[in-house]
């Protein structure tokens, strides 16, 4: 019969590589969590709303006439 303590080297071979497979993926998920938060964690919360306006002014969204009246309406 077989004890506690009568393993084969294969099966504690095994037991270490699945606890690499675990504590590893759990590093990993860890890490792309944070990456994922960080990632969403963008400036645009930070932004004015003239900061928008500007943005949207240089990428053509808006006219100048558009963004002069932002401007005024804003201030």
């Amino acid at each position: 019969m077989y004890g506690l303590h009568n393993f084969s080297g294969w099966w504690m071979a095994a037991m270490v590589a699945f606890m690499v497979l675990i504590w590893g993926g759990l590093a990993a998920l860890a890490v792309l969590s944070f990456r994922w938060f960080s990632k969403h964690n963008t400036t645009a919360e930070k932004q004015t709303p003239l900061d928008i306006a500007k943005e949207r002014y240089a990428k053509g969204e808006i006219t100048k006439e558009q963004f002069e009246q932002i401007k005024k309406d804003l201030s």
